[in-house]
């Protein structure tokens, strides 16, 4: 599917991730993300989805869960699917899914993250959604596991987009619907 303006691909990121506390972790990869977070990958045309994980067996993980999907008996039984896992990439880092993304080319990548809290100055989904409609090079935008992306992460980024707030004073979504919610608000015309 090709989608006018910049490439826009997505990162999951497990490591270096914050837990309740704080202190920097490695969170585990869940099958749900997986398959959920394709899904909105490809309906919202991101040419890409990775999923960045130290740990080798977990992306071996990502992996088999990706086969079952794009070549066992459950791309026979929801060819849908298969469309949707076939853009997920397990990495070990996210300058590995960085360097992905630029290819051979070297392009420049645009690193974008998200948070569910002010974390500094943050650019508008609008002013995104421009910028992404616009002219450059590919962007990716970075989602964190666990209690979210460790300061090295997003202190690194491009720029960090606002968060999504309910109508409340609670605000804890799963990265499942803070993908989508995201991806709608950026790829909406």
């Amino acid at each position: 599917m090709k989608v006018a303006g910049r490439r826009l691909a997505i990162a999951l990121v497990h490591y270096p991730v914050l837990h309740k506390d704080g202190h920097v972790v490695t969170s585990a990869l869940t099958n749900i993300d997986v398959h959920d977070l394709s899904r909105s990958a490809r309906t919202y045309g991101c040419s890409d989805f990775f999923i960045v994980h130290p740990v080798e067996v977990q992306r071996e993980l990502a992996t088999r869960i990706v086969t079952h999907w794009t070549e066992g008996s459950s791309a026979q039984r929801i060819p849908d699917r298969k469309e949707a896992l076939s853009v997920v990439r397990a990495v070990p880092t996210l300058e590995s899914a960085v360097e992905a993304l630029a290819g051979e080319g070297g392009e420049r990548v645009t690193v974008w993250v998200t948070a569910a809290r002010e974390i500094g100055t943050s650019i508008t989904f609008e002013t995104a959604r421009k910028a992404l409609a616009g002219e450059g090079g590919p962007i990716l935008l970075v989602f964190g596991t666990g209690w979210g992306l460790a300061p090295s992460v997003t202190s690194n980024a491009d720029a960090v987009i606002e968060p999504i707030a309910g109508v409340g004073d609670w605000n804890h979504l799963s990265v499942r619907a803070a993908c989508a919610i995201a991806l709608d608000r950026l790829r909406r015309p």
